[in-house]
C-alpha cells in the first residue's frame, strides 16, 4: 500500500512496519492530521500505538503496536537494546576514523541543535563503518546501541562529517533531502525472530547505480564484523 507520507511493509498479527518518507514529521504538526502516526492510522484504518520515532528529515522502517500491551512488549525490547536498529547516512566529508565507536553524553546546544560531550555519565552510543563511494560521497552505515534524540546526526558530525542536507548539523550543504535513512531491524518478539530491511528509494545521492551497488552489498547488516568494545 502507498501513500505520499509511507508505503506498507509488512502488516502483521501484532504490528505493522512502515517505510516513512523524509521530511515527514512523526506527530502532527497541525490539526487536519498530517503526522505519520495519524496518517497511517487513517490509512490502514486500525488503532495504532507508536513505539519508537525517527527524525523528520529521515526516511525508512518505523514500526507501530496494534495494541497496548505489544507496545509495552516493544518498549522493554527498546529500553533493553534488544532490537538492532542500522541506519545509512551519506556525508561529503571523510571521517576523522573509517569505523568504530562514537560515545559520549549529548547536551542541548544552539537553537534545535544537540552536542557530544567527552563525559560518559549517561552516554549515547553507536557503531558505524564508512565507505568511499560516488565523487567524494562517504556512505556511512550505523548501528546505535542507545536512542538519543538526533543521535547518528551529531555522532558523524563530532567525528567531521555532517549529513548531506542536514539543515541543522549542516546548514551549508542544501540537497533535495537530509541523506538519512533507518534502513533495518531485527528483533525477537513472542518467539518469533523478526528482520526487517529496505533501501533509501527518494534521494538522487541515493539512487546512482555506484550507491545502490553499495547498498546492496550492506544487506543483512547485523552480519557485518561490528567493532567490539
Amino acid at each position: 500500500m502507498e501513500h505520499t507520507l509511507f508505503s506498507l511493509v509488512a502488516d502483521l498479527e501484532h504490528f505493522v512496519v512502515i517505510n516513512k518518507t523524509a521530511d515527514c514529521s512523526f506527530h502532527d504538526e497541525d490539526k487536519l492530521g498530517s503526522g505519520l502516526h495519524s496518517q497511517v492510522q487513517s490509512t490502514l484504518k486500525l488503532n495504532l500505538y507508536p513505539v519508537h520515532r525517527i527524525d523528520k528529515m529521515t526516511s525508512g522502517l518505523v514500526i507501530f503496536a496494534k495494541s497496548a500491551d505489544i507496545a509495552a512488549e516493544f518498549g522493554q525490547l527498546f529500553e533493553q537494546h534488544k532490537i538492532a536498529k542500522f541506519y545509512v547516512a551519506l556525508s561529503k566529508q571523510k571521517p576523522k576514523k573509517k569505523q568504530g565507536w562514537v560515545k559520549g553524553d549529548m547536551a542541548k546546544s544552539r537553537r534545535s541543535a544537540w552536542k557530544l560531550l567527552r563525559t560518559m555519565e549517561n552516554p549515547a552510543i553507536s557503531q558505524f563503518f564508512s565507505y568511499g563511494v560516488d565523487n567524494g560521497l562517504r556512505l556511512f552505515i550505523v548501528r546505535p546501541l542507545s536512542g538519543k534524540t538526533h543521535q547518528i546526526r551529531v555522532a558523524l558530525n563530532s567525528i567531521g562529517s555532517p549529513i548531506v542536507g542536514d539543515a541543522i548539523y549542516n546548514p551549508s550543504d542544501v540537497a533535495d533531502r537530509g541523506y538519512l535513512h533507518a534502513f533495518a531491524l531485527q528483533f525477537e518478539l513472542r518467539g518469533y525472530k523478526y528482520e526487517f530491511e529496505i533501501a533509501p528509494s527518494f534521494g538522487e545521492y541515493f539512487l546512482t547505480e555506484t550507491m545502490k551497488e553499495k547498498l546492496a552489498s550492506l544487506t543483512s547488516p547485523w552480519q557485518l564484523n561490528w567493532p567490539k568494545s
